[in-house]
């Protein structure tokens, strides 16, 4: 498999409305919300005129000239929000990527991309019943703050 990480075409932007749907948690045994559910106000805020913020930064990764994954961040004010100083991460891949290792490789490409551009830290939301919490604390997010469903994580970017 040919993979390829690079920064996310204009004319891709469109697409990081259809990933935030795959980024979507849904609990083993429960039943997929309506694509709709990425119209709401709470999650519009990741992909709403994306591109057109100073701290606005997505990656693809691509398979045999597929985008098969995408990973963006922003200063938002969303269920990862830290403070002005810190973008908001996103990372999600269609379901019959996951696993090989390609989420890591978008996020390491993410965080030396943000550290060229000076940002100290990053930050995500997680609920903790998802998985991807282990491949986090591996990639050296730590939790900041948690709820009874979700932590808020966040990785100094100086340390890979």
């Amino acid at each position: 498999m040919n993979i390829m990480i690079r920064e996310i075409r204009e004319t891709e932007i469109p697409m990081l409305k259809d990933f935030l749907y795959e980024a979507v948690f849904i609990p083993q045994g429960a039943e997929a919300p309506p694509r709709a559910v990425v119209d709401t106000p709470e999650l519009q805020v990741y992909v709403r005129d994306f591109g057109r913020q100073a701290a606005d930064l997505g990656l693809v990764a691509e398979v045999d000239g597929k985008v098969i994954g995408a990973v963006w961040a922003r200063i938002m004010e969303d269920y990862g929000h830290i403070d002005a100083r810190t973008p908001s991460l996103a990372i999600a891949l269609f379901k019959a990527y996951r696993g090989l290792g390609i989420g890591t490789e978008l996020m390491r490409a993410m965080f030396t991309r943000l550290a060229e551009k000076g940002w100290g830290q990053v930050s995500l939301s997680v609920q903790k019943l998802n998985g991807a919490v282990r491949l986090y604390r591996r990639l050296g997010f730590e939790v900041a703050d948690e709820n009874s469903e979700e932590y808020i994580m966040v990785k100094e970017l100086g340390r890979q």
